[in-house]
């Protein structure tokens, strides 16, 4: 007989990086399904609902908010590839652009990394003011 490993809360919490206030938050708000219940009425978690987790986690992680991501999770259950394509398709614009600022903002702090060390090093350079 071979039985699916379960996992208890914490352990998801553990592996998830989320508190298990945070897990019991997205179950009653309906980001997650309710979990099967062991002995005591305890929440059972097995490797699917680690791997759901895991991915709602990484949208959270990318400023989706919740309200986004509770869209994404009814219609993934509704099959609605469509919706959940285009859910997914916005959120990772956001996402590139947002990397593309940051990665202009590195930019800009490199160069007032280098002006300063060439302050420290008895160097003067001529300093650019960035106004973006």
């Amino acid at each position: 007989m071979n039985e699916e490993r379960t996992y208890s809360i914490s352990e998801v919490a553990e592996q998830t990086g989320l508190s298990t206030d945070t897990l019991r938050y997205y179950e009653k708000i309906g980001l997650l399904a309710s979990p099967t219940r062991g002995g005591g009425q305890k929440r059972m978690y097995d490797e699917g609902d680690i791997g759901r987790i895991r991915f709602l986690n990484h949208l959270r992680r990318t400023d989706m908010p919740l309200k986004k991501i509770k869209e994404y999770v009814e219609h993934y259950s509704l099959k609605d590839d469509a919706h959940c394509y285009a859910l997914l398709d916005a959120h990772r614009e956001a996402i590139e652009q947002r990397i593309s600022e940051l990665s202009a903002t590195a930019e800009i702090i490199r160069y007032k990394l280098k002006y300063f060390q060439e302050i420290k090093d008895g160097h003067q350079m001529e300093e650019k003011d960035y106004d973006d």
